[in-house]
């Protein structure tokens, strides 16, 4: 039977050779993808998925934490952490904890910073360039932009695909042909294709689509 102990007498015990969990105990494994675990483990496994947080609750957790650690978060800063984690609370607290390693005040720079992710208006920058025909200069910002924070071209797919939404001047037809490029250029950098070669393709694409 399961039941609710007191945290106080958990203790970490070494397991010997002759344990058997089936008797004695559960064990839990976390995974954002249970995909990625071998079948055989899966197998022996009960598999429980859980849905992103909402950005209230995301918010509750950072104001906890803050209180708790004597941390000064504020509200941009909070809505950095959503942003980033996507409603993953292991991943916004263990961003919070390395910011937190620096300084006590949290700001959304140093999110950023630390997540090394390129803050929302430098591509919203990018993407901007593009619908105007600026071809040239959407792409030296991008460039510029992921030397500075070191990203990937895996990364900044995933940040234009946010961004693509947020476009006020882009009807909602070339928003999903936008996003359908960036699925395109994607799979092909999943591929193995050069991912610079694959985003100056995908911004050459925005400006088609919006020309």
């Amino acid at each position: 039977d399961i039941k609710e102990i007191d945290e106080d007498i958990v203790m970490d015990l070494t397991c010997h050779k002759d344990h058997n969990f089936i008797t004695n105990g559960l064990i839990s494994h976390n995974c954002n993808y249970s995909s990625k675990i071998i079948d055989p483990i899966q197998s022996r496994c009960s598999i429980f998925r859980f849905k992103p947080l909402a950005d209230s609750d995301i918010f509750k957790i950072v104001e906890k934490i803050a209180k708790h650690e004597q941390l000064a978060v504020d509200a941009k800063a909070k809505h950095a952490l959503y942003e980033i984690s996507q409603g993953d609370c292991r991943r916004m607290e263990n961003i919070l904890q390395s910011s937190a390693a620096i300084k006590n005040k949290i700001s959304e720079d140093l999110i950023y910073s630390i997540a090394s992710a390129a803050h929302p208006k430098e591509i919203s920058e990018v993407l901007e360039k593009c619908v105007k025909g600026d071809f040239s200069g959407a792409k030296n910002k991008l460039l510029d932009t992921m030397l500075n924070h070191g990203l990937s071209g895996l990364d900044v797919i995933k940040q234009i695909q946010q961004e693509v939404w947020k476009l006020e001047k882009v009807d909602s037809k070339k928003k999903l042909e936008m996003i359908k490029q960036c699925g395109e250029a994607e799979f092909r950098m999943v591929e193995g294709s050069d991912e610079f070669i694959q985003l100056e393709a995908l911004l050459s694409k925005f400006v088609l689509v919006n020309s």
